[in-house]
């Protein structure tokens, strides 16, 4: 059984548990011996793919009807658009200089996937590729595929997995997956470029709802490290360490310290043209770092 679960993000519809385990495990593995740890072998990680449960049968596929200028994608395509040309203004113009003739309101969705295209976040990915990423957070929150989503995973963490990793949404659903399994022996939980801290879109509508303004923790023994690239527009939020569990959120590049265990830790790394890519994530020495120190708790 694996003692390390990666749980990808979005836009993985279209591959398997096996195609992503031969690329995940081989990132995974570099950045915790980059890390100066022993890495795991390849047959003690495990993918808990999903991907699938977001392919669409028959004909019909992300056209431009779907992309329709209100609801959760277009809220969301316009705080990514903000944050991708706060980041990279000469690549990516503000949605504020591009207001259509009434003034008020950026141009919609399509305008939105347009200048995204262009960021480090999509590597000039096709807009309807983004829509479709979109999608994809829509269904997992407002629609019904999070309970199928959830079994897949939570079946992928045994009494001998002692790492999870989630990526993009695979962070919401990998964090969901933990609090869905009291009881569970998993000692560290890793987030990569996760949107777990958007306000109002995500946050508010994770489960168990957040009381207090406070999401629960994800297990009495789990250490939770949360890493992210500033160029990463999926991250809204940076800082999750306020948001989750006890103590002000410090983002830092030093090693992780101990100390209270529901504290997160949240870090930087530095991704490149591809600052949303999973296995970047995984081969960067700050998530080797957590995987390592977490399998030797």
């Amino acid at each position: 059984m694996a003692t390390v679960v990666v749980v990808h993000g979005i836009g993985r519809q279209y591959e398997g548990a096996d195609l992503l385990h031969t690329d995940l495990a081989a990132a995974l593995r570099d950045g915790v011996r980059l890390a100066e740890h022993i890495p795991p072998r390849a047959d003690e990680i495990g993918v808990a793919f999903y991907g699938d449960l977001f392919r669409e049968e028959g004909l019909k596929g992300v056209g431009e009807a779907d992309a329709e200028d209100g609801g959760v994608e277009a809220e969301l395509a316009l705080r990514w658009w903000r944050a991708a040309a706060r980041m990279d203004p000469e690549s990516v113009q503000s949605p504020d200089d591009t207001a259509d003739a009434r003034g008020k309101t950026p141009r919609g969705v399509k305008s939105a996937l347009r200048a995204l295209s262009m960021s480090r976040f999509a590597t000039r990915a096709a807009e309807r590729a983004l829509l479709g990423e979109l999608h994809q957070v829509r269904d997992y929150l407002y629609g019904d595929r999070r309970e199928p989503v959830l079994a897949r995973v939570c079946k992928e963490i045994t009494d001998d997995t002692r790492v999870v990793v989630g990526h993009s949404l695979g962070s919401i659903v990998a964090y969901e997956a933990l609090c869905a399994l009291p009881g569970h022996g998993v000692r560290a939980l890793v987030t990569l470029g996760s949107p777990l801290g958007i306000r109002n879109l995500v946050f508010e509508r994770l489960r168990p709802e957040p009381k207090d303004g406070k999401g629960r923790w994800p297990g009495d023994s789990v250490r939770w490290t949360n890493i992210c690239d500033p160029h990463d527009v999926v991250a809204l939020e940076e800082r999750l360490g306020g948001l989750f569990g006890g103590g002000d959120a410090t983002i830092t590049d030093d090693p992780l310290q101990e100390g209270s265990v529901r504290a997160v830790s949240d870090r930087t790394v530095v991704n490149g043209w591809r600052a949303h890519d999973l296995g970047r994530y995984l081969t960067a020495k700050a998530t080797g770092t957590a995987i390592g120190e977490g399998l030797t708790r």
